[in-house]
């Protein structure tokens, strides 16, 4: 007979749980926010109640995988990168959604080092998988969604007047 699991260990598997299971909710989440089999590479813009633009970039599409990043017109003063951003990586057959990385004014080596522990990329996973749920969350009630997206050559450029 096996005797009870380590408190640690199972800290563990409950923090990888947690992890896979934003996961499969940031998947349902974003699946409300476009159709991914109208998804080709490309860049699309939805303007949102908040009057800003959301940024869709497919980057590359392929039989059971999407890459997309996500993220607002906006950019960094310091860098001129767009900010937020999230680079997303839609698992089609496993209904999953990864974030990669996220750029929210640094770069995860800013933030974890060049050589993090397993457990530090584990939570920061969580960190940058639960800002994109949260992210999505607000995207829907912003009335972002499936008929809301315009491929950017279709939009009006913005003059600043």
């Amino acid at each position: 007979m096996r005797g009870p699991l380590k408190p640690a260990l199972y800290d563990r598997l409950n923090r990888f749980t947690w992890l896979m299971d934003l996961y499969a909710d940031n998947f349902l989440r974003l699946q409300e926010l476009t159709v991914f089999g109208r998804l080709e590479p490309g860049v699309f813009l939805s303007e949102g109640q908040d009057g800003l633009l959301l940024r869709l970039e497919v980057l590359a599409r392929h039989q059971y995988t999407l890459e997309l990043k996500l993220s607002y017109t906006l950019h960094d003063d310091h860098t001129g990168a767009l900010d937020p951003s999230a680079m997303v990586r839609i698992y089609l057959d496993s209904a999953q959604a990864e974030v990669s990385h996220c750029y929210i004014g640094r770069r995860w080596q800013d933030v974890l080092g060049i050589h993090p522990t397993p457990a530090q990329m584990v939570s920061h996973r969580l960190r940058m998988n639960g800002f994109l749920n949260k992210w999505l969350q607000y995207l829907k009630q912003q009335n972002h969604g499936q008929d809301s997206w315009q491929p950017e050559s279709a939009c009006m450029p913005f003059t600043g007047n």
